[in-house]
């Protein structure tokens, strides 16, 4: 044999050597509830994403996509691109995503690997999602889709096309994908608390997380012979409280998952949480953040080998064949959604001295927004020769205000940011944003609902705590659940207050105005807190109504149907009749909006007047549990003392 012979078997013998001890890596991109916010914020105005240092807002799909490209350059190893859901829903772009899908689009366009289902995806129902799914099809094609525990129901036809879609492979339990040798499972998962709070999903309903996902896991790791398991679950996380964190416990339970791309939940997460073999990530929401996970995959199960976070900001430059597309589209929403109110996406409708905040309290953004919706029905609702039917009292609820309205550089207000403020919902008409519903509630009702804010907020986080317009009022946070509330009164900061008499004995009805899935809510509380929260919408004969869509306020009368009035409208009509304080033209917005202004006052005391004055029944069952205990302790100390005497 030739001395060239040997050393070419040579070179082939010690190849799979060489390669064997190569370490395999393998790199997730990571993004969730991006909330159709294609372009950065706040306010989306000043957004510049083909300069850098001239702007300080956050995200921006160009600004992802340049920062993906830059990622897969880097990097020898496969990447792969998948997002946890709620990737609709949140500014004027999902206004056209059941004709065009503009979403689905672009992040096929971004090279997404695989993506699954938010419960925002369901905002528009079934019937929306699955025309969702085809326009995204029709106009080029969308990302692989997994969705595991969604269940249709066979006895309603409401969802028959969204069913269709699924059985088509457009959306599927399960995927399996190979990059450079590397065979990777996914499957999707809707949370329990986010089938909660997808009430538009309705008839289709989400199989038990748990269960689903040891079903996947064994099919993935049986059948498929996967190398690795990824879990895109729309579930949450709340840092520091493994207890109530969704995927924390999917990972104690189902131990053979190897990634959890977590969402719902918005939750800015630096470092991983490393549960088990789990490694469990989530990347805050609307864009601002995207994870990169480095995985080992040379010992058994693919270990943490590297986490960082990239915030997307005016640091990068975005991608120019992205922002055409997006900007591409501006036009079609201004013609299909603002031009019948003489506007255009891009119009600017009032200037602000303050940024209008969100938050888990009173905040000015919360009082301009339910003063807007009091103001606007009373527009349609209100008889002045009708006293009754004027509008008293205006709620609203965290959950569905979205975005802050910034100052940004220039104090100018756009019409695209006020929307994003209100985005969400849809009307009985089919048309995008909440509709207004207008019902009579009685004192003791007014105070039950202001109770949601007091005790069921603390329970299940800022989603439910409430704005209000038309009254003020104060409550005690230690004083018994569902009896907090210590004084209410009616009125606003230009007519003055008056006290309001919440007794039971008070059966006069108020008029009270919210948007239908906050109507919905306040109906609907009284099931989840046994009754005690019990409120009936009513006539304004006393009448209850049976059927929320009876009470819808109609903007003309005369015409056929209901011409519903909605909230998001309101806002900006209610911003457009602001005065022009300097004489440019523009509407101020005026600055009695600069802070809170009172009307939701904490009072914490331990007083026993204070915790006992104006009691329900609840105080006085859990004052007389308190004193029963406290006669207990004393005899039983009684008792000992006497023993230790004898």
């Amino acid at each position: 044999m030739k001395m060239t012979d040997i050393l070419i078997i040579a070179v082939l013998l010690c190849l799979p050597l060489s390669l064997y001890g190569k370490e395999r890596t393998l790199t997730v991109v990571h993004t969730n509830d991006m909330h159709s916010h294609l372009l950065g914020y706040p306010p989306t105005i000043d957004y510049t994403p083909m300069s850098t240092g001239d702007d300080g807002t956050a995200g921006g799909w160009a600004r992802i996509a340049t920062v993906i490209r830059q990622i897969r350059a880097e990097r020898s190893n496969p990447v792969l691109l998948v997002d946890g859901g709620d990737f609709l829903m949140g500014t004027l772009f999902h206004v056209i995503s059941r004709e065009r899908s503009v979403e689905l689009g672009l992040m096929r366009e971004m090279g997404y690997d695989m993506i699954t289902l938010g419960n925002h995806e369901f905002d528009l129902r079934p019937a929306g999602l699955a025309r969702i799914l085809r326009a995204a099809e029709r106009n080029g094609g969308l990302p692989p889709m997994v969705a595991s525990n969604v269940i249709f129901d066979p006895t309603d036809d409401r969802d028959n096309t969204l069913e269709e879609v699924f059985r088509s492979g457009l959306v599927r339990p399960y995927r399996v994908v190979v990059k450079d040798g590397i065979t990777v499972g996914f499957f999707g998962l809707m949370g329990k608390n986010a089938a909660e709070v997808a009430p538009f999903a309705t008839p289709v309903t989400f199989g038990d997380p748990v269960a689903v996902a040891r079903e996947m896991t064994a099919l993935l790791r049986e059948k498929e012979k996967v190398d690795v398991i990824i879990c895109l679950s729309h579930s949450g996380l709340v840092p520091g409280k493994p207890a109530i964190s969704e995927d924390v416990k999917l990972a104690r339970k189902v131990p053979g998952i190897d990634i959890i791309i977590s969402a719902h939940t918005h939750t800015p997460l630096a470092r991983p949480i490393v549960e088990g073999d789990t490694v469990i990530v989530q990347a805050w929401y609307n864009g601002k953040w995207v994870g990169v996970l480095d995985l080992s995959l040379d010992a058994g199960r693919p270990a943490l080998k590297k986490y960082r976070i990239i915030e997307i900001n005016d640091t990068i430059r975005g991608d120019a064949r992205l922002t055409s597309l997006i900007d591409g589209n501006k036009g079609e929403i201004s013609r299909a959604l603002l031009a019948p109110l003489g506007l255009a996406f891009d119009s600017i409708i009032a200037e602000t001295a303050f940024d209008l905040a969100i938050g888990e309290d009173e905040t000015n953004l919360g009082n301009l927004i339910a003063d807007a919706s009091r103001w606007y029905v009373n527009r349609f609702a209100y008889d002045p020769h009708d006293p009754a039917t004027r509008v008293a009292v205006a709620f609203d609820s965290n959950g569905l205000i979205r975005d802050p309205v910034a100052k940004g550089k220039t104090g100018k207000v756009g019409v695209c940011d006020l929307f994003s403020a209100l985005p969400l919902g849809i009307g009985e008409d089919d048309t995008i944003g909440y509709p207004m519903v207008a019902v009579y509630l009685n004192a003791a009702e007014i105070k039950k609902a202001l109770e949601v804010a007091t005790s069921i907020y603390p329970l299940r986080g800022g989603d439910y705590f409430l704005q209000v317009s038309g009254l003020r009022y104060r409550y005690n946070p230690y004083r018994m659940i569902f009896d907090r509330v210590t004084g209410i009164d009616l009125g606003d900061e230009t007519g003055g207050y008056r006290p309001l008499d919440y007794s039971e004995s008070n059966r006069s009805l108020y008029r009270i105005t919210a948007n239908m899935y906050n109507a919905t809510f306040l109906k609907i509380v009284g099931d989840f807190t046994l009754n005690i929260l019990n409120i009936v919408p009513k006539d304004r004969n006393g009448k209850p109504i049976k059927d929320l869509a009876e009470a819808l306020v109609d903007a003309d009368p005369d015409r056929p149907g209901v011409q519903e009035v909605k909230q998001w409208v309101g806002l900006v009509e209610y911003v457009r009749g602001f005065r022009d304080l300097n004489g440019n033209g523009r509407p101020d917005i005026p600055g009695a909006y600069r802070a809170k202004l009172g009307r939701i006052l904490s009072e914490p005391s331990l007083c026993p007047v204070a915790l006992l004055k104006r009691g329900n029944w609840l105080t006085w069952i859990g004052f007389g549990i308190v004193i029963g205990a406290c006669a207990v302790v004393a005899v039983a100390a009684i008792v000992v003392v006497r023993k230790i005497r004898k």
